[in-house]
C-alpha cells in the first residue's frame, strides 16, 4: 500500500500525463465553502474567525417514542439545504448547580444525536486532514459536544475536529431484563457517530483513515470503552485519555467509602437491570418481572422531563457483560487484551479537590480531623495507620488531605497501572498536568482546595469552554500553545513531539511521565517510579 502523501503525488503525476499538464499546472481544488454535501443531503455552515463550522448535524435518527432505549437507527435524509449554523439540543439532563462557572443548561430533549464539525479555513475537499473526534465528560449524565470550541486545536493541526452528543443518564444507560442494548445505548451512539465520520468526513476535507478518539473524564472512560468494544473496531486509530479511561476504581466509592457497586463506572448487566426494574416501579409502571412488555411500554410513554427528574438515586453508567461491552475495560487493560493503538494519556495533579468541593463542601459537610480519620479507616483498611501518617494534614486542611486520597486512588495510581499495561504494546505518551496556577473551570473551590490543577483544569488550555472560558495569563497562554501543539501533533502523527516544544518521552521500560507545570522548562520528564511514590501508589496496590 502506498502511503497517503505519496499516493497523492502519484495521482497528480498520472493526471499530468493524461492531460498533458505538469504537476505544478494542475488546478488546485477550491477551499470549502459554507455548503457541504453529506450522505443525508446538503448542509449550510458558516465561516467564523479562521474556521468553518457545521453544527447540529444528525448522525442517527431521533431516539424518541418507540426508539427510546433502542440502538441508534440510521439518520434521516432531507431535501433542500439544511441549516448547520447552530448546535443541536443538549441530550436530556439536569442543569448544572447554581454558581457553576462553566454553567450548562438542563435539557428535556431526546432529539439530540447530533455532532459538530470544525474545519480550518482554507481546507479543500481533497485536504485529507487528520480527524479528532471529541467525547465530552460529565459523568455519563451531563454535558454536550458544543461545550467546547475546538478552534485552536483545529487550526494547530490542521485538523478536522468533530464534537458529539450521546444519550446520557437514564436515556443512555438504562437497562431491563430482556431489553436489547441495556446499559449501553450511549456507547452505541458514540459508535454511530464514529461510523458517520468514516462515511462523511471526507466531504469536509478530513481523512477517515486517520481518526483520533479523545475525551476527558467520562469522555476518557468512553474512549477506553470503545477500545474494549467489538463494535468500534476500525472506526478510530489513536486515542487520547484525559483524567479518566481504563480505571479500576469505583469513583463514587472512592469519594464516599462504603457506597458500594452502584457507584462504579463499569456495572455488571444484572446490576443495571435491577436498577432499571426498581426505577420502573418507583415511576409507577408495572412490575417488569411479571409484565415486562407493559413495563417498557409505560416507561416509553413517560415524558422525558419526568425521567430526568424522577430517576434520582441511580448513577447510570455503562453495563458490562453485554454485546457492546463484553468485559470490564479495566480488566482487559490488566490482562493486556485491550485493543492497542497509539495513546496519549494523563491525569491532573490535584484531581480530587473538585470532588471534595462538590460532594462535601457543597453539601454543607466539613471534613474535620475526626472525619478524615474515619474516611481513611474506611478506605485503607489494614493500611489505616500508614495512610494516617502519609496523608496527615500538616499545613493542609483535612479536606485537602482527603482530596489527595481521591486523586491517588481514583486517578494517579490507576492511571499508572494502565500506562504499564498499554506502554509495552503500542506507542504511549503519559503526562501529569500540574500547573499550580491553573484556573478551576467547573465549580468554584473553597480557599483550602483552590490551588493546584483540579479535575478538568487542563481543559481551558486545550479548548475554549462554552460558556465560561477563564481568562488565561500570558504564562498560561504560552503553556496552552504548547499543549495544543502537542495534542495536534499526536492526532496528526501519533507522536506529540516536534515543533520545538519540550521533548515528550515515549513510554519504554519502567516508563517516564511528562510533568507539565509551565511552558518551556516548566515541563519535565520524571521516572514513573517517582510519580508512584509521590502519589503513594504502593498503599493502593500499585507499586
Amino acid at each position: 500500500m502506498i502511503a497517503g502523501g505519496r499516493a497523492a503525488v502519484v495521482v497528480v503525476a498520472v493526471a499530468a500525463v493524461l492531460t498533458g499538464c505538469s504537476a505544478a499546472e494542475q488546478p488546485v481544488a477550491p477551499p470549502l465553502g459554507d455548503h457541504v454535501t453529506v450522505q443525508q443531503g446538503e448542509l449550510l455552515g458558516a465561516a467564523d474567525d479562521g474556521v468553518l463550522r457545521y453544527q447540529g448535524i444528525p448522525y442517527a435518527a431521533p431516539p424518541i417514542g418507540k426508539l427510546r432505549w433502542q440502538p441508534p437507527q440510521p439518520p434521516q435524509q432531507w431535501t433542500g439545504t439544511r441549516s448547520a449554523t447552530e448546535p443541536g439540543a443538549r441530550c436530556a439532563q439536569l442543569a448544572a448547580p447554581p454558581g457553576t462557572p462553566h454553567a450548562t443548561a438542563g435539557s428535556e430533549s431526546e432529539d439530540c444525536l447530533t455532532l459538530n464539525v470544525t474545519v480550518p479555513a482554507g481546507t479543500t475537499p481533497t485536504s485529507r486532514h487528520p480527524v479528532l473526534v471529541w467525547v465530552h465528560g460529565g459523568g455519563f449524565n451531563a454535558g454536550a459536544g458544543a461545550d467546547v470550541d475546538p478552534r485552536r486545536i483545529a487550526q494547530a493541526g490542521p485538523l478536522v475536529v468533530v464534537t458529539i452528543n450521546y444519550r446520557l443518564g437514564i436515556f443512555g444507560f438504562f437497562g431491563l431484563h430482556g431489553l436489547a442494548g441495556s446499559g449501553t445505548f450511549g456507547l452505541m451512539d458514540q459508535q454511530a457517530a464514529l461510523l458517520w465520520v468514516r462515511r462523511n468526513i471526507a466531504a469536509f476535507g478530513g481523512d477517515p483513515g486517520t481518526v483520533t478518539l479523545a475525551g476527558e473524564s467520562a469522555g476518557a472512560d468512553s474512549v477506553c470503552a470503545q477500545l474494549a468494544s467489538p463494535g468500534s473496531v476500525g472506526l478510530f486509530h489513536r486515542a487520547i485519555l484525559q483524567s479518566g479511561g481504563c480505571s479500576s476504581a469505583n469513583i463514587v466509592d472512592v469519594i464516599h467509602p462504603g457506597t458500594g457497586p452502584g457507584g462504579d463506572t463499569w456495572k455488571p448487566l444484572p446490576l443495571v437491570e435491577a436498577a432499571g426494574a426498581s426505577t420502573a416501579t418507583a415511576l409507577g409502571c408495572p412490575d417488569p418481572d411479571s409484565r415486562p412488555v407493559a413495563a417498557l411500554t409505560c416507561l416509553r410513554a413517560l415524558p422525558a422531563a419526568q425521567l430526568v427528574t424522577g430517576a434520582g438515586g441511580v448513577y447510570w453508567s455503562p453495563a458490562t457483560g453485554t454485546p457492546t461491552l463484553p468485559r470490564r475495560p479495566s480488566d482487559l487493560a490488566v490482562d493486556r487484551d485491550l485493543r492497542a493503538m497509539p495513546m496519549l494519556a494523563g491525569t491532573n495533579r490535584d484531581e480530587g479537590t473538585l470532588y471534595t468541593a462538590a460532594f462535601f463542601d457543597r453539601a454543607g459537610v466539613t471534613i474535620t480531623d475526626t472525619a478524615l480519620r474515619a474516611l481513611l479507616a474506611s478506605a485503607a483498611g489494614s493500611q489505616t495507620p500508614a495512610a494516617a501518617r502519609s496523608y496527615r494534614p500538616g499545613d493542609r486542611s483535612p479536606g485537602r488531605a482527603w482530596s489527595d486520597v481521591i486523586t491517588d486512588r481514583a486517578y494517579a495510581c490507576t492511571g499508572l497501572a494502565t500506562y504499564r499495561s498499554m506502554g509495552p504494546r503500542a506507542p504511549l505518551y503519559a503526562y501529569e498536568f500540574a500547573d499550580p496556577t491553573a484556573p478551576t473551570p467547573f465549580i468554584a473551590l473553597p480557599p483550602d482546595l483552590a490551588t493546584g490543577a483540579t479535575h478538568g483544569a487542563e481543559m481551558p488550555y486545550l479548548f475554549d469552554l462554552v460558556p465560561g472560558q477563564p481568562v488565561l495569563t500570558p504564562a498560561q497562554q504560552a503553556l496552552a500553545a504548547e499543549l495544543v501543539a502537542g495534542w495536534a501533533r499526536f492526532a496528526t502523527t501519533g507522536d506529540p513531539n516536534g515543533g520545538g516544544g519540550p521533548p515528550w518521552p515515549h513510554w519504554t521500560g519502567a516508563g517516564t511521565i511528562l510533568t507539565i507545570t509551565g511552558a518551556g522548562r516548566g515541563t519535565v520528564a520524571r521516572p514513573a517510579a517517582e510519580f508512584a511514590t509521590a502519589h503513594r501508589c504502593g498503599m493502593w496496590g500499585v507499586s
